[in-house]
């Protein structure tokens, strides 16, 4: 599975974050209004209670104290619908052992208005703490009762005070889902700022890094690679700059000193097949000097042709060691050609006509415009089509095809043969300097032919998958 990628992930972790503040803030506000309304009506039912308390209490200081121990309910019925509708409070006195006394409303006595044996033994004299039983109704309303002992003017337990309440959430709920409501509004415009903001941080961090991508995917030891130049990158980004930087350093270090490495190797290996190749000559030379000598001392009566078959063997040996110098003075000089635009359609042609006894059939559908030096383009034409009729020598036909093919940025010029082919073992080593399978030449024809396309962004490429058939590849940058 293929992972976002960075600036992906920068922007959907700062949405995230928006979105699990707004998510937090609004949980943490509806906690904060259930716990606050709780609070609210908790505190609003404690001061109904003890209102109530006060004018019962002056009730008992007004009332004879012979009359309250006669009877409870005859000191308090009287004015209980008028403490009630004052204190816009409903309430019920329970004597101790908690049957029903008296109620501001009409109540029959009876069994089920008692107090449960759980609330009676909850409820502790002389404490002054309430007994709070709360309670859910079956259409979701919660209500609250409050219990707590009324004491006479000796400080003895004279009733349970029961004062029920019905938590009135309908403002509270407004005032949240109002609150809400602003908070969405607040948030949704938070959070295209957010997005916009995103978009711009994830961009601006990605810039740096894709920059760097760039850069590493640019970096080629065969090449001089150029340092980073960021404008007032952070400090993370400088440090990954200064590191790519200092790499490049050591890399051009590096490359200077392998390019010395692999140049006297190179030209360790290069001695050393010319000095094979200087030897082949010299040994067929130093035997027709023996063999001079001898018919010399023989005297030989036909010393004119002796003179002249001596004179021409040297001539022919002389002739091989300046085509082995001439091929190496190329091969160290090149490539020296300068670039212009040319049409590659034309120079190709005109190479081509030097083998007009050479089975060569030659396509290009449309002309073709490089930046290329003329004299090297011929050059690995030559090549290619020397390469090309040696391979066909054993070939009854020989069919060599030179196409010319373009699209849209780059120009392939392709050599063909149905020649003998290039077995598989070889096949790795084509390009390499003096390899040759030929036992004439010093095997530079193809390493030149790479050198050259290379210095000028090209490729050379082939496929000599069958074994009657070889496909050379010249790809080179095309201009309008």
């Amino acid at each position: 599975m293929r992972l976002p990628s960075l600036r992906a992930r920068i922007f959907i972790a700062l949405i995230s974050l928006v979105l699990m503040a707004s998510l937090l803030i609004a949980g943490v506000t509806i906690v904060q209004y259930s716990e606050q309304s709780n609070t609210y009506h908790d505190q609003r039912l404690e001061r109904k209670e003890n209102q109530l308390k006060k004018r019962l209490k002056y009730l008992l200081e007004s009332t004879p104290l012979d009359v309250v121990e006669a009877s409870i309910t005859a000191v308090f019925q009287p004015h209980l619908k008028e403490i009630a509708d004052v204190l816009n409070i409903n309430f019920r006195l329970y004597s101790l052992s908690g049957a029903l006394l008296c109620s501001p409303t009409s109540i029959d006595v009876t069994s089920s208005h008692t107090l449960s044996p759980y609330i009676l033994e909850r409820l502790q004299p002389n404490t002054g703490e309430r007994l709070i039983d709360v309670s859910t109704t079956d259409d979701g309303v919660r209500t609250r009762s409050s219990f707590s002992y009324l004491y006479d003017l000796n400080a003895q337990p004279l009733a349970i005070v029961n004062v029920p309440y019905l938590d009135d959430d309908s403002l509270s709920s407004m005032e949240l889902k109002a609150f809400l409501i602003r908070l969405v509004q607040v948030y949704v415009i938070m959070l295209i700022i957010a997005i916009i903001l995103a978009l711009f941080v994830s961009s601006y961090i990605t810039r740096s890094l894709e920059t760097i991508s760039i850069k590493l995917n640019q970096t080629k030891l065969s090449k001089t690679n150029t340092k980073i130049e960021l404008t007032n990158p952070s400090r993370e980004i400088s440090a990954l700059v200064s590191a790519y930087n200092h790499m490049v350093d050591e890399l051009e270090a590096s490359a200077v000193k392998l390019a010395k490495s692999q140049r006297e190797v190179a030209w360790r290996e290069m001695a050393k097949q010319v000095a094979h190749e200087i030897k082949n000559p010299l040994t067929p030379m130093r035997l027709s000097i023996q063999h001079f000598e001898q018919q010399v001392a023989k005297g030989d009566a036909k010393w004119n042709e002796k003179v002249h078959e001596f004179s021409q063997s040297l001539i022919q040996q002389i002739d091989t060691m300046s085509a082995i110098a001439s091929t190496f003075s190329q091969f160290a000089t090149m490539p020296t050609g300068q670039s212009e635009r040319i049409n590659v359609k034309e120079v190709v042609g005109r190479a081509l006509e030097l083998y007009a006894d050479a089975p060569i059939s030659f396509q290009a559908a449309v002309d073709a415009y490089a930046y290329f030096d003329a004299t090297q383009l011929v050059r690995i034409v030559n090549n290619l089509i020397n390469n090309a009729i040696q391979a066909c020598e054993e070939v009854k036909q020989p069919q060599i095809r030179v196409t010319i093919t373009r699209d849209k940025k780059s120009i392939l010029l392709a050599v063909v043969d149905n020649g003998k082919g290039i077995p598989k073992t070889l096949q790795d080593h084509i390009f390499e300097p003096t390899f040759t399978t030929k036992t004439s030449g010093m095997g530079l024809g193809l390493s030149m032919v790479k050198s050259i396309v290379e210095t000028y962004e090209g490729s050379v490429t082939f496929d000599s998958s069958s074994a009657a058939s070889t496909r050379f590849e010249i790809r080179i940058p095309s201009v309008d």
